[in-house]
């Protein structure tokens, strides 16, 4: 049977207006919709751990208390029929002055901000409802009325009621309650019946409250569904890897197990918990409840943010987990919050313990490190790309294929160890794929003086590099570009013997010439190929190769450069070249192919399936010098 309002309003009730900021809240949170409708619950309960935690705390310094020995808990029963929920604690309580102040008024700063919020956010208000104080009002997002009964733990106080319906007013009247506590009945809206359900009770406490550390009984049963112990606040000796595991799964619903487990607990200088999680693979889960990046954010135990971003630079966004921390205030804004240094100083905290524990597997499980590298190296990279101030706290941690071990992953530190004595520079090469830049003839100098190139073949390479120009004292040089004089030695010429003559490779160059025209800037030799007849090179003063790879991923109107075109004096192919009759289709073919094939290696290649024809012709001119045998 459905009570009206009139008949659930005390007796000899005093009425009282409530302050204009409480009437513009209870308006926006009354015929606003929202979500995530269960934040109610979340607040609620919120407050009542809060209650208790104040009388455990008065109970250090005051003996004469109500009901002493009566167990610290909160009790939540339902009325399916009548859509009543009850909701009980055994806390601080308060009396009647207590009552009007705390709930007809809301601090007239945590008002503002919150309706300046309100304002911008009318979608997502469920996420930031109680870092304003106004978290009990949210009740009246399911509620037809409210009624509070309460009363102090003070022994003389006697206890007091309060009702609302969410209208301009609301009413107080002297109450019957013999124990300590506060008791809060909500009348449900027909829409909202849904929370006079004991099953979704149990999964929204599961959700937000299952850390709080008071027992939570719900139903006749008194079923205490909460878990109380937060994990991540129990000493890391007392939990095993079994319950990491554990609750990583609970956590993400992923079946795949973490790669590693970070246990955080600090008392200075903030006091923080927190369990991150580095997970075994980059690509989230079908059935993954986390759908978004960022961690659980709780306070004191209680759930205040389900996806907190700023708590980690964006490139470790990947890292699961939760962060809990008792100097983190409720009662302000997210942005006020940020303006304290509060958030910053979360996050410089978690970001440097996540780069011990990766500097930690580095040195103690290279093998599980390669697996965390492949997976999430290239939030790294970006991470160089795009925040310069930290980049260089990030070199350390990036890996490479290299040129000379094309099948393993060296750090910046591998290489210079491996570098000669005489090298002073890092030596790079940007390329498309793995197995393709092994072939770039770019590297045929550097194969020839036994000298060691990083690969990069990852689209992010090129923006990296942005951020990458120098480790400690040595410059990183793009092995494409033309020949540094400082890197000229006595084998930069080709043996005698093997060298095309001055005046036919003239004849070679200045047929190039005629052949390709204007698609070239210019046509000239180079002593740096050995095994390679050709090689694509920027003229002096051009964007460098990994810039230009920049905007061309950018897809910027960006007009690639005419390239210079350098031939191999000792190819015995243009050497053989000259055999042919400038004019025969065969020469053309030749060139043409040699040209379009440097394009295909740098990239540039604006059309690669259109190399096959021409690749047909050649084998046939090929093949047509072997006339077939006659049995």
């Amino acid at each position: 049977m459905t009570e009206s309002n009139e008949s659930t309003k005390p007796e000899e009730a005093q009425q009282y207006s409530f302050k204009a900021e409480t009437k513009q809240i209870l308006n926006i949170l009354i015929h606003s919709l929202y979500k995530d409708r269960e934040v109610f619950l979340r607040e609620l309960i919120s407050n009542a751990s809060d209650a208790l935690n104040r009388f455990r705390f008065a109970m250090l310094t005051e003996r004469n208390v109500l009901d002493p020995d009566t167990e610290l808990c909160i009790r939540l029963s339902i009325n399916k029929e009548e859509r009543m929920i009850t909701l009980q604690d055994s806390g601080i309580g308060m009396t009647k002055d207590e009552i009007v102040e705390n709930l007809g008024t809301i601090a007239q700063s945590g008002a503002r901000e919150f309706l300046e919020v309100a304002r911008e956010q009318q979608d997502n208000l469920a996420q930031i409802i109680g870092q304003f104080g106004v978290g009990f009002y949210s009740v009246f997002m399911v509620a037809e009325w409210v009624r509070v009964t309460s009363r102090s733990y003070k022994p003389r106080a006697k206890a007091t009621s309060w009702f609302a319906t969410g209208e301009d007013n609301f009413q107080v009247a002297s109450a019957d309650k013999a124990e300590r506590g506060t008791k809060i009945e909500i009348k449900l809206k027909e829409e909202a019946a849904e929370f006079a359900e004991e099953s979704r009770l149990r999964e929204i406490i599961r959700k937000h409250s299952d850390f709080v550390s008071f027992p939570i009984y719900l139903g006749e049963s008194e079923e205490q569904v909460n878990q109380r112990t937060a994990i991540w606040r129990t000493s890391r000796q007392e939990v095993e890897d079994e319950q990491y595991d554990e609750f990583y799964r609970q956590l993400t619903l992923e079946l795949e197990k973490p790669l590693k487990h970070i246990h955080l607990v600090t008392d200075a200088p903030l006091q923080v918990y927190a369990l991150l999680y580095i997970p075994g693979k980059e690509e989230r889960g079908l059935l993954s409840l986390r759908k978004e990046d960022g961690l659980k954010l709780y306070s004191r135990n209680i759930l205040i943010d389900e996806y907190a971003k700023d708590l980690l630079p964006e490139y470790l966004r990947f890292i699961q987990g939760v962060v809990d921390s008792e100097d983190l205030p409720l009662n302000v804004s997210r942005e006020t919050v940020q303006a304290t240094g509060m958030m910053a100083r979360l996050k410089k905290i978690l970001s440097g313990q996540v780069f011990r524990e990766l500097e930690d597997l580095a040195q103690k499980d290279p093998e599980k490190y390669r697996v965390f590298w492949q997976e999430f190296g290239g939030y790294l990279k970006q991470g160089v790309a795009t925040q310069p101030a930290e980049a260089e706290k990030i070199y350390p941690f990036l890996r490479f294929r290299t040129s000379l071990n094309p099948e393993s992953w060296s750090s910046l530190d591998d290489y210079v160890e491996r570098m000669s004595a005489e090298q002073n520079v890092i030596h790079y090469l940007v390329g498309d794929d793995p197995k393709s830049i092994l072939r770039s003839p770019h590297l045929d100098y550097y194969q020839t003086q036994g000298m060691e190139v990083l690969l990069l073949t990852d689209p992010i390479d090129s923006f990296m590099l942005m951020g990458l120009r120098k480790y400690k004292e040595h410059e990183l040089k793009n092995v494409a570009l033309a020949a540094p004089e400082e890197e000229k030695t006595k084998k930069d010429e080709p043996e005698e013997e093997k060298k095309v003559s001055t005046e036919n490779f003239d004849q070679v160059i200045e047929r190039f010439k005629q052949q390709l025209g204007e698609r070239v800037l210019d046509v000239r030799g180079s002593n740096r190929l050995s095994r390679s007849v050709a090689r694509l090179v920027d003229p002096e003063g051009s964007l460098n190769p990994e810039l230009q790879r920049v905007y061309r991923y950018l897809e910027k109107d960006y007009e690639i450069p005419k390239k210079i075109l350098e031939l191999n004096p000792a190819s015995q192919m243009l050497s053989n070249l000259l055999g042919l009759k400038p004019e025969s289709d065969l020469h053309k073919l030749v060139i043409e192919q040699i040209y379009e094939s440097a394009l295909l290696v740098e990239g540039l290649h604006p059309d690669p399936a259109g190399i096959v024809p021409r690749i047909q012709e050649l084998m046939e001119a090929a093949l047509a010098k072997y006339p077939p045998e006659v049995e």
